[in-house]
């Protein structure tokens, strides 16, 4: 049987570019099953492990089927937390890019007024925690009325985080002529529950089982005391010299006290949890996904969907109390194909809850023995080696993409009854420049950035010098990042 590759979709050429840019070039599983249903509009529940590549599963019917012209948004994409919101709206904008889709993502703890002068702006796709969704839809900045699609994403993890009750509120308020599609990692009876009560005879996806689970990941505990994790932990890490680590902790606190031990032996180390403000959580998660550092300690906020390339090893530090958070934290690494370890502590208090994760995931994890001292002394010259050497900054998939794209500033917006056609009218007038070298267009009241691509924005900057829009000469520049 031949590869399936993305061209075998009949995508729009905008599209298929895009995936190129982005290094994109044959489809996991979830893709292969779920795309071909998807771009026919069929509702879907999709049982997929994590890092199985679901984003581009939805994110590519999605953008493929957008209608550039209609300003009000056309998809709406609900997930558990801010971070994986913010990963899934540049994902959706990256594959959309040569189209022009513009996402937005409106989440809490950000300024609300902010979000609301974002969604007077076209915005093809919605991408939003529960909470603030229903938001801006009781407060009418967010107008869902032309709404094709509806993505709930990390399903189980909405469950176990309390947001049911908001997602069936959002899902009342939603036209019932649309296409659902349900993403989960694990199926539990509840979100089972919800598909059936919302969804139009969805075709059931169900890719690879926990069971299988265990081949992409090698899984292994450790029985341990508390008093000695800490010198477990070093020794783990200086024989498994990771290049890329998530240490899991139960709770803020004791991922500020791990932090801190850490730092006394040099680990080149960051945190990420719940009290931490959120600029903060996403500058950590940034560093760390450029390879800035090389351990992140976390608590379960980085486990739910963030996706990282590369991670070769997760330690549950403390052992999950609930069997689906093992999933969602093992799942950070062996992502996209690429085999990887989960290493847990558990101490003689926990075994009830190593029983559950165990029947939960359909086999037993290997217990190993503690490292030998010798085998550590063996390795510490390696280990140290790495500690001191300087990082490998990682590319970002996206980089390609933007290589050509040039974002221009035009001092003229609303206020001036200017709209994203007028600067596409005039721009694609441009000797040397087409309509399809115009990508996203944001107007805002005094203000409009576009982007330009296949490397023509010195020719649109040089041009407009000395062409009007809409009878107005405005300023143009490059715009600063």
């Amino acid at each position: 049987m031949s590869e399936v590759n993305f061209k075998d979709y009949n995508l729009s050429e905008e599209i298929v570019r895009a995936l190129d840019n982005l290094g994109y070039k044959q489809p996991t599983e979830v893709q292969r099953e779920v795309i071909p249903h998807a771009l026919k509009g069929m509702d879907l529940t999709v049982k997929s492990r994590t890092g199985s590549g679901k984003t581009v599963a939805f994110g590519l019917p999605i953008c493929e089927k957008i209608d550039w012209e209609e300003n009000k948004p056309q998809a709406l994409v609900l997930t558990p937390t801010r971070e994986l919101a913010d990963q899934v709206k540049d994902d959706i904008m990256n594959i959309g890019r040569f189209k022009r889709i513009k996402a937005t993502a409106v989440y809490g703890k950000h300024p609300f007024a902010k979000q609301k002068a974002e969604l007077k702006q076209k915005s093809h796709v919605v991408v939003g925690t529960p909470g603030r969704v229903l938001d801006h839809l009781e407060s009418e900045t967010l107008d869902l009325g032309e709404l094709r699609y509806l993505v709930i994403d990390e399903a189980d993890e909405m469950l176990n985080m309390g947001f049911i009750k908001q997602v069936e509120a959002i899902i009342n308020k939603l036209p019932k002529d649309r296409i659902t599609m349900l993403f989960s990692a694990t199926l539990p009876e509840d979100v089972e529950k919800l598909s059936h009560r919302y969804m139009k005879a969805p075709r059931k996806i169900e890719i690879k089982s926990l069971e299988d689970a265990d081949v992409q990941i090698n899984h292994s505990l450790f029985t341990v005391k508390e008093d000695r994790k800490f010198n477990l932990l070093r020794d783990v890490t200086i024989l498994e010299n990771p290049d890329s680590c998530i240490i899991f902790c139960r709770t803020k606190d004791r991922v500020d006290n791990l932090i801190e031990q850490l730092n006394r032996f040099d680990y080149t180390c960051d945190k990420i949890h719940g009290g931490m403000m959120q600029e903060d959580r996403f500058g950590v998660m940034n560093d760390f996904k450029k390879g800035e550092f090389r351990y992140l300690v976390a608590t379960d906020v980085a486990a739910r969907g963030i996706d990282i390339e590369n991670i070769t090893l997760v330690i549950n530090y403390d052992i999950p109390l609930e069997k689906e958070a093992y999933v969602h934290r093992t799942g950070r690494t062996g992502r996209a194909g690429k085999k990887g370890k989960a290493i847990s502590f558990v101490t003689q208090y926990e075994e009830k809850f190593l029983t559950a994760i165990e029947e939960f995931i359909g086999f037993k994890i290997t217990e190993k023995s503690a490292p030998s001292k010798t085998a550590v002394k063996k390795a510490e010259p390696a280990f140290e080696q790495k500690l001191h050497s300087k990082p490998v900054i990682k590319k970002d998939k996206s980089e390609q993409l933007n290589k050509e794209i040039m974002k221009l500033y035009f001092n003229g917006g609303k206020k001036k009854k200017i709209r994203a056609v007028d600067f596409v009218g005039t721009i694609a007038k441009l000797k040397g420049v087409t309509a399809d070298d115009i990508g996203i267009i944001t107007i805002k009241d005094n203000v409009s950035y576009v982007d330009i691509l296949n490397g023509k924005g010195p020719i649109v900057i040089e041009a407009m010098k000395n062409t009007t829009i809409k009878g107005k000469l405005l300023k143009v520049a490059q715009a600063k990042e």
